[in-house]
């Protein structure tokens, strides 16, 4: 094949890029001085403002597009209407979004709650490893930006699994030798795409032979290492507390649960960082928001507490008091959630992002 060469008779930075580029069909040669290919530029919020600020440092972030993503659980954690809202929130963005169910579990009604657009969401059972892979891949070549969402990866069965019989050894590891291959075929598509891949899991106990290795990884997840590397993001939910974490209305009745927030994995320099907040599944669907915001500031310079009641500084150094047991119905206040938004961008994102106070401030112990 013939070298295109330059005025000294070797191949210019430029031309060793337009030969790569025609090679491959379209552009995968880029100058790191004209701009990062692989930078995140657009993020589908979680419903959550405190979790959007741990999850990439120095921003306001979300769901990164164009990457894939794990959000695992245990069982009743919140998963899939965590995911829900990620979905309504997508399509306000103006991203088709398909969403993959092996649980037969999707109530359309739950979906609307959550603020999903039901004539613009495609709805698709997962009946294989394989076809969940393999339709991606299909819709990946018309050009589209979308949200996948796979719920879940745990219970959705290879082909083997479906025509085999119920012994598992028949079909050990066969999932996650598919799911390695298929990580390989459609990380770079998804990215050249600027769609998102999110992959709802299972939290499951971690049964190993060593005391400590069970102790300082208590959890595993369904898929096998191909899936751990593929993921940008792994976000964790765990129940706060055994009974604590429910909650209940008025006559007793669970409507909805409170969970711990971890951050398993993150390409974005802010892995083992946490938070919480309440997901409901009542009356009202998804992530409690603006009840959250309290506790991601609480540790603030900025906010004054005295017995039951709390004040919160501004800037001006004003105070204004408050009882954060009637925190939603401060935080309606115009100026007041200003102010509590200012402080969660400095005290959640610029001060991690500064290294400024302690390592403890940010990362909870378990």
């Amino acid at each position: 094949m013939a070298r295109t060469k330059s005025t000294a008779g070797k191949l210019s930075m430029d031309d060793m890029r337009k030969l790569i580029n025609k090679r491959a069909g379209y552009s995968v040669a880029h100058n790191l001085r004209e701009g990062n290919p692989t930078e995140v530029k657009e993020w589908i919020p979680t419903g959550s403002r405190w979790l959007d600020s741990i999850i990439c440092r120095g921003k306001l972030a979300g769901i990164p597009v164009g990457k894939i993503v794990e959000i695992a659980g245990l069982e009743a954690s919140g998963k899939s209407y965590m995911a829900a809202q990620i979905a309504a929130n997508a399509q306000k963005m103006g991203i088709d979004v398909v969403y993959f169910d092996s649980e037969s579990a999707i109530d359309p009604t739950f979906l609307e709650r959550a603020g999903c657009d039901l004539e613009n969401l495609l709805y698709v059972q997962a009946q294989s490893v394989e076809f969940v892979l393999e339709t991606i891949e299909d819709l990946l070549g018309g050009g589209n930006k979308y949200l996948f969402i796979w719920d879940s990866l745990a219970l959705t069965p290879a082909i083997s699994d479906v025509e085999g019989d119920f012994n598992p050894q028949s079909s050990m590891a066969v999932k996650a030798r598919i799911l390695s291959k298929g990580m390989s075929k459609l990380t770079v598509p998804i990215a050249n795409s600027q769609s998102t891949f999110l992959v709802l899991n299972q939290l499951k106990a971690n049964i190993t032979r060593s005391p400590s290795e069970a102790l300082v990884t208590p959890y595993m997840t369904p898929g096998g290492k191909a899936m751990i590397y593929s993921y940008s993001l792994r976000i964790w939910l765990t129940r706060r507390k055994a009974k604590a974490s429910f909650i209940n209305d008025e006559n007793g009745f669970r409507i909805g649960n409170e969970v711990r927030v971890k951050l398993e994995k993150s390409r974005f320099g802010t892995q083992g960082r946490q938070c919480n907040f309440k997901i409901m599944w009542g009356d009202e669907i998804g992530v409690q928001d603006e009840e959250s915001w309290y506790d991601a500031i609480k540790g603030s310079d900025s906010i004054k507490s005295s017995g039951s009641w709390c004040s919160l500084v501004y800037e001006d150094g004003t105070e204004e008091k408050f009882q954060p047991s009637r925190w939603s119905e401060k935080i309606v206040n115009e100026k007041f959630r200003a102010r509590v938004l200012e402080l969660i961008d400095r005290e959640v994102i610029l001060k991690f992002d500064k290294r400024e106070g302690t390592a403890a401030d940010f990362y909870e112990e378990e």
